[in-house]
């Protein structure tokens, strides 16, 4: 046998690997929900269920790296 028959059976692609999303058909059949829309269905949706926000990291252990870019972003008017 050609060792060249050896190695394109041992670098060979498995067919999971290549086939192609079974769901996804890419037809433009579904509908596209961008991100800002998608946050405030999110946001009304956790209002309707009542849904409190969870609690913000305090940062008490961040490095000063961390505290010199969260107080950059701040002052541009930024909310981390």
């Amino acid at each position: 046998m050609p060792i060249a028959l050896i190695l394109s059976d041992a670098f060979a692609k498995k067919a999971w690997v290549i086939m192609a999303s079974k769901t996804s058909k890419g037809d433009g059949g579904a509908a596209v929900i961008r991100m800002g829309e998608f946050g405030r269905r999110i946001a009304a949706r956790k209002a309707e269920l009542g849904l409190p926000d969870p609690p913000r990291n305090v940062g008490k252990r961040r490095t000063a790296s961390k505290r010199a870019l969260l107080k950059a972003i701040e002052n541009a008017g930024g909310r981390w």
